[in-house]
């Protein structure tokens, strides 16, 4: 009688488990595997940049969009907000006899002080670049004025150029020259202020200085080797080289002139006679004739001495919108001078 041979037992299926999962056959969330590592390190880089967001969001994100709610809204600070649409934006681009006025001053410093800092800023830096001696000296002699307060260099300021008793004039009579009236002449206003910014040109003369001094010594002497004069290794070896220093000059000087308000605030109110601070100072902004009456304190006006604040949230947000263009517009066409631009 033959055996016959007995049948295997069944096999039980053992589960497979993944390399770094809790569970057999599943990737755990929070374990090892590539994609835990990710959310570990997404969640690890989010707490580290938690501190930033939330000040980001309260107060840059949060005020502008509280902004534009406002700019459709009429509000006095005292009353709640009433919804009236398109109401200030249509006051502001057809109504409001003041505000062209104001944006065209604003539109003069921007095309007048932004190129005339940077020129001085360049030339300056460029001068204590080609010093062999006492360049340290020198570089704090013309960064000292950056220093100043604003409103102490600008009171300052108006009394030098004081037409009746300020030290200007009195030179440029001894000289025989009879000198203007300054800050106290429609004609003159703007440009004084011109001559307050380029005088505290320091602290963008120590960023064309760092460029400047960034470029390489090796370019120079190329240059110098193939026959170029002074004027052609600044056009073709300087320029070039600093040209990123000179779009973020660029750039930053526009947005700070669009919202020029401290200087022309406060040159408007010495120079009127009024060096007040609080209720009423408000009413001598622009002075003479509303020369000085930048787009900003005529906002503030609206905001702050009529308490239209529907009306000065539609002033800042429309103001918001042309600096970001004029940003971009910049940064666009950036690409075709701006030496390495993709």
């Amino acid at each position: 009688m033959t055996a016959v041979p007995a049948s295997p037992a069944p096999t039980r299926a053992v589960p497979t488990r993944r390399p770094g999962s809790g569970q057999p056959g599943r990737r755990g969330w929070l374990g090892g595997g590539p994609g835990a590592r990710r959310w570990r390190r997404r969640l690890t880089v989010l707490g580290f940049m938690a501190p930033a967001l939330v000040g980001i969001s309260l107060f840059l994100v949060y005020p502008l969009l509280a902004a534009v709610y406002f700019s459709f809204t009429r509000f006095d600070l005292l009353t709640a907000p009433a919804w009236v649409g398109l109401r200030n934006y249509v006051y502001l681009f057809t109504e409001d006899p003041t505000v062209w006025k104001a944006a065209r001053n604003t539109l003069w410093l921007v095309a007048v002080l932004v190129p005339a800092r940077m020129v001085a800023a360049l030339g300056t830096g460029m001068l204590l670049t080609s010093l062999r001696r006492g360049a340290g000296f020198f570089r704090t002699v013309f960064y000292l004025p950056a220093l100043a307060p604003p409103v102490a260099a600008t009171i300052a300021f108006v009394f030098l150029f004081n037409p009746a008793t300020g030290p200007v004039n009195g030179l440029l009579g001894r000289l025989g020259i009879d000198g203007p009236l300054w800050f106290d002449s429609p004609a003159w206003a703007k440009p004084s202020l011109v001559l307050l910014g380029v005088w505290g040109v320091g602290d963008l003369m120590v960023i064309f200085l760092a460029g400047l001094l960034d470029v390489p010594t090796s370019l120079y002497e190329a240059a110098s080797i193939d026959g170029a004069g002074a004027w052609q290794r600044f056009r073709y070896v300087t320029l070039p080289s600093i040209s990123p220093v000179i779009l973020f000059a660029a750039i930053t000087g526009v947005i700070q002139t669009l919202q020029y308000f401290t200087q022309a605030a406060v040159a408007a109110s010495v120079a009127s006679g009024s060096a007040t601070t609080g209720g009423g100072v408000s009413s001598t902004f622009g002075y003479p004739e509303e020369s000085t009456l930048t787009y900003p304190l005529h906002l503030y006006v609206a905001g702050f001495r009529y308490y239209d604040m529907g009306y000065a949230n539609a002033l800042a947000v429309v103001l918001f919108v042309v600096a970001f263009a004029v940003t971009l517009v910049l940064l666009r066409r950036s690409r075709a001078f701006v030496n390495g631009a993709d």
